[in-house]
């Protein structure tokens, strides 16, 4: 048996000595990177490898050298060639293609895209990609926490950009709440051309009848955003998720995934092992209890915390990045930007008479004084009946219905005859009620009329309300009231809650967002209140009834009071008041609780930590006991923080309070207002422009005829009829997006980033299609990743072109790539040999002496391509040495924080990890992420004297 191991690592070593990592092999045609080799029993040897070419390229596969035939390509076999193009477009072209097509190095950690996009180029949305990057966590993994209205999604899709201009974003999972579903997709795919496959159970189940039996749906598109409540069925999609793997997973409103054992804690967990990048975001991240949220961390690093009940923001802060508006970076930068919010106004209302029947009543028999029993022997039901009554007296009918049907089933007339009588009392009482017996909505009705909602006027408003009696009641109420008639009137109001389809809310969303449908006033639950925007044509909110929470106010006014906001926010809250004594109006609890949110958010930025509790519902329940104590809100308050603090006397620091300050200024590290260090990336050309242009010269000299390419020089609108093999790659663009815009038969594009966003704005005004007609090319729309792969192809594999040149001896330009054990490019160093210099040169600057550019003319001239290809040796065996000499100096920026994690791992005495993970696994990708094999070696061209 000892033999047999002994003599299986020897055939793996002399395995791995013929196709050693970093090699490059051809297989099917097509080109691969080696990754691993060991020896097979049966069929030679095993070779792991990932694409390279440019058809396969990310793609990771296993080869048999018994089954495939594997050709071990030698850059000394290349074969140079003449370019007769103009101004050696071709090779000019193929070099930049090259360029744009190799991954950014591991050690690269500057950001090479930030100011590619639509949206404006803001340091404090670009530094969680610039944590992501820093190297200060194994890998890319953090937990965005910034409160409501900063824009998470926008960081996330810089970040995202940022993975995949590395090599690090080909396979994208993005998770989501099914009510943002589409605004996320539309954001990504807008401002960063990142397109995403939304799915659903009915989405996955056709790609099943679509591909083989047996075959992974996941698979079947690269990039896909899919609703949590879909994928938590792990039941149905465990084993496909557990068996492919994902280059980053995005699961934005991450909060719900806290509670250990719940659906979508399991879908966590299955998918936080199967990703390189994991990105959490959510503005509420935990409820307070310190083990809760270092399991949440864990998802993200199982070795951040060894002592979930005894750790500090300092120990993982690594992970994750916070910042609220009164964050001085936020702050600078949002000047005249977003505007600030107005003040929360209490409007109050007197109670009609019939209303102070109601409030007499409650007040004598379900919620007397402290003298006083209360009719029900339910602590916290006196307190549901006020809520519903303080809401409206529909609301109230429908709890009182509900209270009966339940004391009626239990079948205990004794215990419960008092208390169905009062019930019935209510329910007579607001029997006859309608809108002229509310306080509040003739005061909603004359607030909406002042802020000019109404038949001609395109002022918009958000109405929120917590009870869906309440809800549907305005709907067929008000718009009536404020003079609406006839279509107008059923068109001008929609309601959202969460009874409605997923599709429902999300049609919701999307008609309140475009200018030209007729929607005025969205009546809203607090379904709304997490994730959605709504700020694009409205700038008014109405709280009909308050909620018994910091956080959830909060949230509510976060959808009109975040970034892109181009108006004052304003926010009113109708509050009911009574004359009956000892009556509990929105006085008592709800005018508090807006006083104390506003001031909060002017002082800290956030109320979340005011209560010290951190959920919404912790805090309502935690009120009404308080209440019931007969304290106020403000004690109730104070009682919270208190309470908070002595746990976090006896657990050790105050991790919470640090928590809820700014997290993540600190990376800003020359100060607030610096800028993220640009990446180094290498080009020969000026920009996207001019390589497009001279791209599509290259690959498409009659355009105009070929494409039906129409370009208007004045704007910078490019049309044309896409050809097969890009539609082809249109398939991973959204569905609804290619067929609302007809793009198979014709592309609208622009460099010109004015015009694409005029495009996005018209198609916020637009009710045909929140699509923009128009999308810019940024360097990952699949228009230039087309044009890019057309120019490389123009050369044949292990072709080079020689350039005619201002040099004073042949200059061999050479790629030389080292990777890690995963195949992922640790350094790129861009080379330019000649037996003129001692070692190799940049070769960018070497190309620029040179006169090697777009007014460079092409003589023709004749080369000696034998004797050149007689040199190639040479020059890749100083390309080679060079690589060796300073691999050293290059490896030590990715040695240090892998080294420190592997310390860190050391510190943990048990084999596992939090969350379950494998201490020896996760030394296992430590180690994998180092530098691994020999130098990936490519000739690229050949600079040679016209002499």
């Amino acid at each position: 048996m000892t033999v047999k191991a002994d003599t299986r690592a020897t055939a793996s070593d002399e395995a791995a000595a013929q196709y050693p990592p970093g090699a490059q092999i051809v297989v099917r045609d097509e080109e691969w990177l080696v990754r691993n080799v060991t020896r097979s029993a049966n069929d030679g040897d095993r070779i792991e490898a990932v694409g390279i070419g440019e058809f396969v390229r990310d793609q990771e596969a296993v080869f048999f050298t018994e089954l495939d035939d594997v050709e071990l390509m030698d850059p000394r076999r290349t074969k140079l060639i003449a370019d007769d193009s103009p101004n050696f477009r071709r090779s000019r072209l193929f070099l930049e293609a090259v360029l744009r097509k190799t991954p950014l190095p591991q050690s690269e950690r500057g950001l090479a895209l930030a100011d590619s996009f639509l949206l404006d180029a803001l340091p404090y949305q670009q530094r969680p990609a610039q944590l992501a990057l820093s190297g200060r966590n194994l890998q890319p993994r953090m937990l965005i926490a910034d409160v409501v209205g900063l824009g998470k999604t926008l960081e996330i899709g810089l970040t995202l950009a940022e993975l995949i201009r590395r090599g690090r974003g080909e396979r994208i999972l993005v998770v989501t709440p099914q009510h943002v579903l589409e605004q996320f997709q539309h954001e990504l795919w807008t401002r960063f051309a990142i397109p995403l496959i939304r799915l659903d159970s009915a989405g996955i189940e056709k790609v099943q009848r679509e591909i083989p039996a047996g075959r992974n749906p996941f698979t079947y598109f690269k990039r896909v955003i899919v609703s949590i409540d879909t994928l938590k069925n792990t039941d149905q999609y465990k084993h496909h998720l557990e068996r492919i793997k994902w280059d980053a997973v995005v699961i934005d409103e991450s909060h719900n995934l806290i509670n250990r054992g719940s659906l979508r804690n399991q879908l966590a967990r299955v998918l936080a092992p199967q990703t390189d990048a994991l990105i959490l975001a959510s503005a509420t991240p935990h409820n307070g209890d310190a083990r809760s949220f270092a399991e949440l961390i864990s998802l993200l690093d199982p070795a951040a915390i060894p002592d979930p009940e005894r750790y500090a923001a300092s120990d993982i802060e690594h992970l994750f990045i916070r910042r609220t508006k009164v964050s001085a970076e936020v702050r600078d930068q949002m000047k005249g930007q977003w505007a600030d919010r107005g003040p929360s106004d209490p409007v109050h209302c007197p109670a009609t008479p019939a209303e102070e029947r109601v409030f007499e009543e409650l007040a004598q028999v379900w919620l007397p004084s402290d003298t006083g029993t209360s009719v029900s022997d339910v602590p916290l039901f006196p307190y549901t009946l006020l809520k519903s009554f303080l809401s409206s007296h529909v609301a109230l009918r429908a709890t009182v219905a509900a209270r009966t049907k339940t004391l009626v089933k239990k079948d205990e007339p004794a215990a419960t005859a008092a208390e169905l009588a009062a019930l019935r009392r209510l329910d007579e009482l607001t029997d006859e009620m309608t809108e002229a017996d509310s306080a509040k909505f003739a005061s909603l009705v004359g607030r909406l009329k002042a802020i000019g909602v109404g038949p001609r006027s395109e002022q918009r408003v958000v109405v929120f309300s917590e009870r869906v009696q309440t809800l549907e009641w305005l709907r067929e109420t008000v718009p009536a009231a404020l003079g609406f008639k006839g279509a107008a009137l059923k068109q001008a109001a929609r309601v959202m809650h969460g009874g409605l389809s997923d599709e429902q809310q999300m049609q919701c969303v999307e008609d309140f967002g475009l200018a030209d449908t007729p929607v005025r006033i969205l009546f809203t639950g607090d379904v709304a209140s997490e994730g959605v925007n709504l700020h694009r044509q409205c700038h008014q909110l109405v709280h009909y009834d308050v909620p018994w929470s910091l956080i959830r106010i909060e949230q509510r006014n976060g959808r009109i009071d975040r970034y892109g906001q181009a108006y004052q926010p304003q926010f009113q809250a109708l509050i009911l008041t009574s004359g009956v004594p000892g009556a509990r109006d929105d006085r008592t609890v709800a005018e508090r609780l807006l006083e104390r949110e506003d001031e909060a958010h002017r002082s800290l930025g956030t109320a979340e930590a005011v209560s010290g509790l951190y959920r919404a519902e912790a805090e309502e329940k935690s009120l009404i006991k308080d209440l019931l104590r007969g304290r106020t809100v403000d004690e109730s308050l104070e009682a919270s923080g208190a309470s908070a603090d002595s746990s976090d006397a006896d657990g050790g620091e105050d991790f919470l309070a640090d928590f809820f300050g700014a997290v993540g200024d600190d990376t800003a590290q020359d100060g607030p207002g610096s800028v993220p260090a640009p990446a180094d990336v290498p080009r020969l050309f000026s920009g996207t422009r001019e390589f497009l242009d001279e791209a599509l010269r290259e690959t498409f000299p009659d355009a105009q005829r070929q494409l039906d390419m129409d370009r208007d020089a004045e704007t910078g609108l490019i049309s044309f009829r896409p050809p097969a093999d890009l539609l082809h790659r249109m398939k991973a663009l959204p569905p609804d997006y290619r067929r609302e815009q007809r793009l198979s038969e014709r592309l609208l594009v622009t460099l010109n980033r004015k015009l694409a966003d005029l495009s996005l704005s018209r198609a916020r005004d637009s009710s045909a299609s929140s699509w923009p007609e128009i999308s810019l090319l940024t360097d990952l729309h699949p228009v230039v990743e087309w044009l890019t792969d057309k120019v490389l192809v123009r050369l044949g594999r292990q072709e080079a072109p020689v350039i005619t040149a201002d040099v004073v001896a042949p200059t061999y330009l050479i790629q030389g790539i080292y990777s890690n054990g995963v195949g992922r490019p640790t350094v790129v160093k861009w080379m330019a040999v000649s037996d003129a210099q001692d070692e190799p040169e940049d070769m960018v600057e070497v190309l620029r002496r040179a006169g090697v550019g777009p007014t460079m003319a092409n003589p023709r001239a004749r080369h000696d391509l034998d004797a050149l290809a007689a040199g190639i040796r040479g020059a890749l065996d100083t390309a080679g040495r060079f690589l060796e000499q300073h691999r050293t100096e290059w490896d030590d920026a990715l040695h240090a924080p892998i080294e420190a994690y592997k310390h860190r791992l050391g510190k943990w005495e048990q084999p596992t990890l939090a969350g379950g993970q494998s201490k020896d696994r996760l030394t296992e990708l430590a180690d994998s992420l180092l530098t691994t094999g020999r130098p990936l070696l490519r000739v690229l061209a050949v600079l040679d004297s016209a002499a």
